[in-house]
């Protein structure tokens, strides 16, 4: 018995069970056609320690009252939290795949080598799995409000120009080669807003699968300057308190995470 998480680009085939909700197929066999050319790949074993199968289709499943397709973030919420981080898993193996036909080398083939490398079967060269690290950052500042006996918590909050929604985020950016993660944090504050920060204090980390990230997040203080945004990066600003929030994030993200662990703090 294997879980059979089944792919078609982003998008997720979920098995619809008599009550409405949603998991992933699970079976001896997988749970559609599949042709000679899909790649099964093994992944690392789920929670119950089950086998965990993931191959990417060419074509998504429609018309079927037993399955849906459904986007890799939108299964957040009809998966367990468990089925979704492995879904996340299984999209980053497959990413990876897609990627790496060809060796960088000498561009011959490249093929399994393990569950997760590959090796060239000309030059040898082998390969594994990318990732992309990222940091995120959610900056506080005391401010005086005439309204209270006592100075506020206010964070900054922006919204970068490639979100779809007009919803605020946090800072956040790309590692580059030979920084730090505290080095990072403080380089993307300077970068997107002007402003300097210290007092880092690390929250968490987060697989993000989009396509193949990990977020590292970090509660900063201010310290002095003016915001003044990257325009190429962001398109709004600001400080806001707790009782002037804007649209925050949808709770899958770390970034969520971030500022309802402020907001849960008095």
């Amino acid at each position: 018995m294997a879980y059979w998480y089944i792919f078609c680009k982003t998008d997720l085939l979920l098995e619809k069970s008599p009550d409405g909700s949603f998991r992933i197929p699970i079976g001896t066999n997988p749970p559609i056609p599949l042709h000679e050319w899909n790649t099964i790949h093994n992944i690392t074993p789920a929670e119950d320690n089950q086998e965990v199968k993931a191959v990417m289709i060419d074509m998504p499943v429609t018309g079927n009252d037993r399955y849906e397709m459904c986007g890799l973030r939108q299964s957040y919420y009809r998966l367990p939290l468990e089925q979704y981080l492995k879904a996340g898993k299984c999209q980053e193996i497959l990413y990876w795949d897609s990627n790496t036909k060809f060796c960088g080398v000498c561009g011959a083939p490249m093929k399994l080598h393990t569950d997760i490398s590959k090796r060239c079967v000309n030059c040898g060269k082998e390969v594994w799995p990318q990732l992309a690290t990222a940091v995120i950052v959610l900056i506080h500042r005391k401010s005086c409000n005439p309204d209270y006996a006592q100075q506020t918590d206010e964070v900054l909050l922006v919204h970068a120009r490639n979100f779809r929604t007009d919803f605020y985020g946090l800072v956040a950016g790309f590692v580059e080669t030979g920084e730090t993660l505290e080095e990072a944090v403080h380089r993307e504050v300077m970068e997107e807003t002007g402003i300097t920060i210290n007092n880092l204090r690390y929250f968490g980390s987060q697989p993000w699968p989009y396509p193949c990230g990990l977020m590292v997040g970090f509660h900063a203080d201010y310290v002095s300057g003016d915001i003044h945004l990257q325009k190429e990066e962001l398109s709004k600003g600001a400080w806001f308190g707790k009782d002037n929030l804007p649209t925050i994030p949808e709770k899958l993200s770390i970034a969520r995470q971030l500022i309802d662990d402020w907001l849960s703090n008095e």
